[in-house]
């Protein structure tokens, strides 16, 4: 039996741990920790089930249109799809098919090389300094396209736009993807750069500042011919990537931008509370300008103090890799959960 000998064999994704029981502190996913906009409840009590006897939108018209709005953008230049996960695999197989190697931060979104092991797509991780920063220059090269978050995870680190901008414009034979998954949270988006650089495509979602992750929505924003062939790609793929319940919910929170501020306030507001607080108790952490904070404690290694979160039932991320081993990535909860994880790693960390 040689079957096995044409399967594509990947590592795949590993993705943050869902913990089954209930009334635990989840932290390990950069959920939010409000609730969706109140339209996007109303829709959804008021959905006509009757629909989803049809196939949806193919276009998704309706929520294309209230994205291009708030963006300033045409709806030719909105491209939705199934998370921004799917909008960036999208992507990959769609603009990097040069035999030259993509490149993309040594520390960042993990899903990256994952996708171009997967598409078979050479690549160069390109070493975060030692304050976990972006270095321009070694963006500065030959290359078959560029991917880079920002505000980057796992550190919540952001490159200023200035700088991105020196990295869009010396490219000009690749794509660049800027990834704006937590811009929402303190960054400035690529977004306005979009009209002046016909290889930028920027792409964000509706997981983390609105409160939408179970839903799956993201886009990516760019050019009319960047959208064009990403189009083209989709058709060739699946006509209909985003369902009716979705194209309808997703309208609603897009319209309700009051909402959608405050929550991101509140979410800010609590991090910046936690820095302290983390800061205080002798942890160090690169300054977060996302929904999580990357932190170290300076004693303590971080394997010790996940473990003990974790039989605490708090959920946090770490990575046993190098340069972030000792490293946690904790999610921002709501203030209630945030005092508890402060009051638990207070009384832990005085006892080692």
């Amino acid at each position: 039996m040689n079957w096995e000998n044409n399967v594509r064999r990947v590592e795949p994704y590993v993705a943050g741990e869902q913990p089954r029981k209930q009334n635990v502190i989840k932290l390990n996913t950069n959920e939010c920790p409000y609730p969706p906009a109140p339209g996007v409840e109303t829709v959804l009590h008021g959905f006509d089930y009757d629909i989803l006897r049809k196939y949806p939108d193919p276009d998704v018209s309706l929520l294309v249109n209230a994205l291009a709005k708030r963006h300033g953008l045409s709806d030719r230049q909105v491209f939705v799809g199934v998370g921004s996960d799917d909008v960036l695999a999208m992507a990959f197989m769609t603009f990097f098919n040069s035999k030259k190697p993509i490149l993309f931060p040594d520390i960042t979104y993990s899903f990256y090389d994952v996708w171009a092991e997967l598409h078979r797509i050479p690549y160069e991780c390109q070493p975060l300094d030692e304050y976990f920063r972006i270095r321009k220059e070694d963006y500065f090269k030959e290359n078959g396209g560029i991917v880079i978050a920002n505000p980057n995870a796992p550190t919540g680190v952001l490159a200023e736009v200035s700088m991105l901008e020196e990295i869009i414009k010396a490219n000009p034979d690749s794509v660049v993807i800027i990834d704006e998954a937590y811009v929402d949270f303190g960054g400035e988006s690529c977004v306005p750069l979009i009209d002046k650089y016909e290889n930028l495509l920027v792409t964000q979602t509706f997981s983390k500042s609105r409160s939408m992750a179970g839903m799956r929505i993201g886009y990516a924003m760019g050019s009319e011919k960047l959208i064009g062939y990403l189009n083209n790609v989709k058709f060739s793929f699946n006509s209909y990537t985003m369902n009716a319940a979705a194209i309808a919910a997703g309208t609603a929170s897009v319209e309700d931008e009051e909402y959608f501020q405050d929550t991101v306030a509140k979410v800010v507001a609590t991090r910046e509370r936690t820095k302290n607080e983390l800061s205080r108790l002798g942890f160090v952490f690169p300054d977060s300008k996302t929904n999580f904070i990357f932190a170290a404690h300076k004693t303590v290694p971080a394997q010790e103090i996940f473990d003990a979160l974790r039989a605490e039932e708090i959920y946090v991320r770490h990575w046993n890799k190098p340069r972030i081993s000792n490293y946690m990535r904790i999610s921002i909860g709501t203030d209630e959960e945030m005092e508890k994880v402060i009051c638990f790693l207070e009384k832990y960390l005085a006892a080692v």
